[in-house]
C-alpha cells in the first residue's frame, strides 16, 4: 500500500540547509495499523507532511497504491489526497459554522457528489461513529471526544485508501482518547490501512506495529502486541 526507499528531505535555513530526512526506508501493507513515534525534530511531522502529499520530498521514491507520489503540482496533489487519503488531525480542524454532518461531507463537496447524497452518506458514517443524534448539531455543542468522532467519520467518507491520524489523542483526557482508540482498532479490523503518528507510548501500543524515528532515520521497526482498548474495560 506504502512503500518509502530512501527517502531524504533537507529544508534551506538561510545560506544552510537542515537534513531532517536522512534515508527513509519502510512499507505498509493494506489493513496496517501502525504508530510512527518520534520526539519533536525526529522528523516524523515531515514525513507525514510527506505521506499526505502536502510537501514533496528530495529524493528517493513514494509510492501509494502503486502511483509514485513526486512532484505534484497542487491540483494533482489535491486530487490524489481526496481519492487515497483521510486525514484526523489533533485539533480536528472541523468548521465551526457547520452542522455535524455537514463537516463529514467536505470531502464529498470536492468529489462533486450531490447534496442529497452527501447527507445520506455522511449520516451513515456519524451513525457508525455513534453520533446520529449529533448530526445537525455544530461542533461548538460537542465535546472534545465527539469532536474527534466527527472529524474520524469525514475522514472516512470519501472511503480513502489510507487513513493519516496526527496525534488524534493529543487534545484528549485518558478516558476520551482509549475512546477514539478504540474507534481506530475497530476501523481497522475492517481492514482499513491507519498511520498514527503519536509521542504517547500507551497509545502506540494499541496499534500493531511501531516505527521510532529519531533524528531523521528509523532506529528501530518493530511488530508489537496490540493492547486492545477493550482490555482497559
Amino acid at each position: 500500500m506504502i512503500e518509502i526507499k530512501n527517502l531524504h528531505k533537507s529544508y534551506k535555513m538561510g545560506s544552510n540547509s537542515l537534513h531532517v530526512l536522512k534515508g527513509i526506508n519502510f512499507s505498509v501493507q493494506e489493513g496496517e495499523l501502525v504508530a510512527i513515534m518520534g520526539s519533536s525534530g525526529s522528523g516524523k511531522s515531515t514525513l507525514l507532511n510527506i505521506l499526505g502529499m502536502l510537501d514533496n520530498y528530495d529524493e528517493g521514491e513514494y509510492t501509494l497504491d502503486g502511483v509514485l507520489i513526486k512532484d505534484l503540482g497542487e491540483t494533482k496533489a489535491a486530487n490524489y489526497r481526496n481519492k487515497f487519503l483521510g486525514f484526523i488531525f489533533q485539533s480536528f480542524n472541523l468548521i465551526n459554522y457547520k452542522s455535524a454532518w455537514e463537516n463529514v461531507a467536505l470531502p464529498l463537496y470536492y468529489q462533486r457528489v450531490g447534496r442529497k447524497d452527501r447527507k445520506t452518506k455522511a449520516e451513515k458514517y456519524l451513525a457508525s461513529v455513534g453520533l446520529k443524534e449529533w448530526s445537525d448539531h455544530l461542533p461548538s455543542e460537542l465535546s472534545g471526544g465527539q469532536k474527534q468522532r466527527v472529524a474520524i467519520a469525514r475522514a472516512m467518507a470519501a472511503e480513502p485508501k489510507v487513513l493519516l491520524a496526527d496525534e488524534p489523542t493529543g487534545a484528549l483526557d485518558s478516558k476520551t482518547s482509549h475512546e477514539v482508540m478504540d474507534l481506530i482498532q475497530k476501523i481497522n479490523d475492517e481492514g482499513k490501512t491507519i498511520l498514527v503518528v503519536t509521542h504517547e507510548e500507551d497509545i502506540a501500543h494499541m496499534c500493531k506495529r511501531i516505527v521510532h524515528l529519531k533524528d531523521g532515520v528509523i532506529v528501530r521497526d518493530e511488530v508489537v502486541e496490540q493492547v486492545r482498548v477493550s482490555s482497559y474495560v
